[in-house]
């Protein structure tokens, strides 16, 4: 391919202007008619003229690139969310670079520092559970979730868990575990904030946590479901797909049918959850809307930045950054049944979730009113 300033001549020569003339048509600069720029810009795609970046990034001092940390890629959930803000920056004319923390705080900030030397001109960060993005040297969106100090926009998970909860409680569930991985993260305790908020006094809500329970019986050990389901807990509530998956294989070794026994759900509606058996009844993120919030927002803070100043990183903010879930009912959540025994008396156990003053509750409707 052809280096791009002697393209820049060719389109000046095809046209008989000049190449400053060529240039400021291209960029929206200087003082050219409207019907000249237009004929430019044809001849320049016809020519298949593609901008210097390096050109570019020396006369404005930028890379029209963006960072991207994520906290886990080998978890499905995060290449939808790397998927989904790569098209919201490509549309905006950024391209992306992709780091991955690997779960590990040292890794994060490593990953950080990385993208910075690469002088990307801003960064998406999802971070690792439980900690908070300051000042990194650059213009920074952080999508956790809306009880994170500095979050730029998320998801709205207690929300979601209130929708979860609702669901359940309206197919008249009224012992309900609530499985989550690790307490240290801001939005498991959102969803589980949300579920204990919506069942209130109606329920009796018991918080299990994975990562808790393999600490004493080793990784991948048995969630204990089955004695569950005796105890009289006709419904679990998983914080992720992932989990639910777990809870669902869990229970059908042990020859409890799902939805009949037990119902199972999830959270975020990974690529699998509508072809297992039973398909899985979940909270979807909308994973487009949330992207497009955090590029625009961080492409707004790169443009009101001057180039030479490095001081200026702290997240940035944004309007509607809270993005309800969506509700998607499938085939794993049902009645309890009729005979399941009921606790005489009805109570909250569990660890806490953090409080939240306003959570409204939202309507319920079948899997194919919710598809996208």
């Amino acid at each position: 391919m052809a280096r791009s300033g002697p393209k820049l001549t060719r389109i000046a020569r095809t046209l008989g202007v000049s190449a400053a003339t060529v240039s400021n048509a291209l960029s929206g600069k200087g003082r050219v008619s409207a019907e000249l720029a237009e004929k430019i810009r044809a001849t320049a795609a016809e020519l298949g003229y593609v901008p210097s970046l390096a050109g570019r990034a020396l006369r404005t001092g930028r890379t029209a690139v963006l960072g991207l940390v994520l906290p886990d890629i080998a978890n499905p959930l995060f290449p939808q969310i790397a998927q989904a803000i790569e098209l919201a920056a490509s549309s905006a004319g950024y391209g992306v670079l992709i780091a991955d923390s690997r779960g590990d705080v040292a890794t994060q900030t490593k990953a950080i520092e990385r993208l910075i030397d690469r002088d990307v001109d801003g960064m998406v960060i999802v971070p690792r559970r439980g900690t908070r993005i300051a000042d990194v040297g650059c213009p920074v969106a952080v999508i956790d979730t809306p009880s994170t100090p500095g979050n730029t926009v998320a998801a709205d998970h207690w929300g979601g868990g209130r929708q979860i909860a609702e669901h359940l409680k309206a197919l008249g569930h009224r012992r309900v575990l609530v499985i989550g991985n690790n307490p240290a993260s801001n939005v498991q305790n959102d969803r589980i904030g949300g579920i204990r908020s919506a069942f209130g006094e109606a329920a009796f809500v018991e918080i299990l946590w994975i990562e808790a329970l393999e600490r004493e019986a080793g990784k991948g050990c048995p969630l204990g479901l089955a004695e569950k389901v005796a105890e009289g807990f006709t419904a679990f509530a998983c914080v992720s797909d992932l989990h639910a998956l777990r809870a669902l294989t869990e229970l059908q070794r042990a020859g409890i049918n799902v939805p009949e026994k037990a119902s199972v759900t999830g959270f975020d509606d990974l690529i699998w959850s509508p072809v297992v058996t039973p398909a899985l009844t979940t909270a979807r993120m909308d994973m487009t809307r949330i992207a497009a919030i955090a590029v625009e927002a961080l492409v707004k803070a790169i443009g009101e930045r001057d180039p030479a100043d490095a001081g200026i990183g702290a997240p940035v903010t944004a309007e509607n950054a809270e993005v309800p879930m969506q509700l998607v009912v499938r085939q794993s959540s049902a009645a309890p049944p009729t005979t399941q025994f009921q606790p005489q008396t009805i109570a909250n156990a569990g660890t806490t979730a953090p409080a939240r003053t306003t959570a409204p509750a939202r309507t319920t409707a079948p899997e194919g009113e919710h598809q996208s």
